[in-house]
């Protein structure tokens, strides 16, 4: 197999998958109990879901391994498949560890698929809310135990097109996510269109790639205490009709999800280039790309708000679990911990910042979900970079990191984003009520949930 490093930003592809009951070694309590994880690591370990080699990546996975000398990783770089994870599992072809998005971990500890780390965490010494911020912590716990390793949280904000704010005369306090109709008044100013066809967009909100971030901020639930799904809540409307507000003030959802489709957005014509767009909706990684056209564009980020104007934002990231069933569950942990550790991490700083300076680029940052790493490399590595715009950039990413909320914990997690998607699409396109979608959304989402938990 191909040696491939730790997955980066891109998430897995959701599936719509729903689990049967199996179990690949017996109560994964009971295993995780029996395992001494204070052991010496050692012999073979097979790890699944690495795919999207970089010098991040790398430089850990070699940190790791001088940290354990007598464990021999074997690692398959294919991308992660939830089909075909149910199926090693049922097989009993099970991997020592597994990468995967943070939002299908709750779903297999439901189905008693992953051990719980909370005696790996104490046998490595790692106090998970001290590692992790909070809402990183949360989207991996179920039932007061937690199930990964998690890694990365890229948090959102609001990305400004100077360029074309200064033309229209709109200052970036005007995206204000808080003031609806403040900000429908500068989207005004900035939108152009050929009758109800968009040519630039005053906000692009990325309706259904952000959509939990306009529900949960507008002061939405997805989930309640339990995981239950709560898609139905009165108060996840709001969010919803914000949305519908922004996007009918530009042509309607249809034109604006066309328009924003043919957006070049890895590309030289990007839509920040082409001046596509005053303000998007945009995670932490994607000034990186951005980065490469310093000298065309000019750049400021604003907070997105929540209901009551604080900044607010949204976990999402990767995350490493030990299946039920693994044969080396010790060495597992110990190698789960290591690549997740301060030192491995600022490793991958000086290996991203050493790959910066070669190609003559920006350093934005390197978001790892750990508080302590973040800050560590901010200050060792994230330098001024002689372009004001892009410094207050990243300095707003790191100033909304810490305002992080997790999606919700749920049995029912990728399913749950998956009707939410729905009910916006059919609300933004007049096909439902907000509320009607939103109560065929929940009966989906439930029975998803009635599913991953069903004994």
């Amino acid at each position: 197999m191909r040696t491939r490093s730790l997955a980066g930003v891109a998430a897995v592809a959701a599936s719509t998958l729903l689990l049967a009951s199996c179990s690949g070694g017996g109560d994964p309590s009971e295993q995780a109990a029996d395992v001494d994880f204070s052991a010496a690591p050692t012999g073979t370990l097979a790890a699944w879901g690495f795919e999207n080699a970089d010098d991040v990546g790398q430089s850990r996975l070699d940190y790791a391994a001088e940290q354990l000398p007598d464990v021999q990783v074997t690692l398959d770089a294919t991308a992660f498949d939830a089909q075909k994870f149910t199926t090693r599992i049922a097989g009993g072809n099970v991997p020592d560890v597994v990468q995967m998005d943070r939002r299908y971990v709750t779903t297999y500890a439901a189905q008693g698929l992953l051990m719980p780390l909370d005696s790996c965490f104490e046998a490595q010494g790692v106090n998970p809310t001290d590692r992790w911020y909070q809402n990183v912590v949360d989207d991996v716990t179920y039932e007061d135990a937690v199930y990964a390793v998690s890694q990365f949280y890229q948090p959102p904000a609001i990305l400004l097109n100077m360029n074309v704010l200064n033309e229209a005369g709109v200052s970036p306090d005007a995206f204000d996510t808080s003031d609806m109709d403040g900000l429908l008044a500068a989207i005004e100013k900035i939108y152009e269109g050929s009758g109800s066809t968009p040519t630039r967009l005053g906000f692009d909100p990325v309706a259904t790639g952000q959509g939990g971030l306009w529900v949960l901020g507008m002061g939405g639930q997805l989930t309640d205490d339990s995981g239950t799904p709560t898609l139905d809540d009165p108060s996840n409307a709001a969010g919803i009709d914000a949305l519908k507000r922004i996007t009918d003030a530009q042509g309607g959802y249809a034109a604006v999800k066309s328009f924003t489709d043919s957006f070049d957005t890895f590309g030289d014509a990007n839509q920040f280039v082409s001046n596509q767009v005053g303000a998007q909706v945009a995670n932490q990684w994607y000034p990186n790309v951005l980065s490469a056209y310093r000298d065309q564009i000019s750049l400021q980020a604003v907070p997105f708000r929540d209901a009551e104007g604080q900044p607010f934002s949204l976990a999402s990231g990767t995350a490493f679990v030990i299946p039920a069933g693994a044969k080396n569950p010790a060495a597992a942990c110990a190698w789960m911990t290591d690549l997740t550790s301060t030192d491995a991490w600022m490793a991958a700083g000086a290996a991203r910042a050493g790959t910066i300076e070669s190609k003559g680029g920006l350093n934005t940052g390197l978001f790892t979900g750990s508080p302590e790493a973040d800050e560590k490399i901010r200050s060792q590595y994230v330098t001024p970079t002689g372009d004001s715009g892009f410094d207050q950039v990243i300095s707003t990413y790191y100033d909304v990191v810490g305002s992080g909320r997790s999606f919700g914990s749920s049995p029912a997690g990728q399913d749950i984003q998956n009707e939410l998607n729905n009910a916006i699409t059919a609300a933004l396109l007049g096909d439902k009520t907000t509320e009607q979608a939103l109560a065929d959304a929940q009966q989906a989402a439930q029975r998803a949930y009635d599913n991953a938990t069903a004994q």
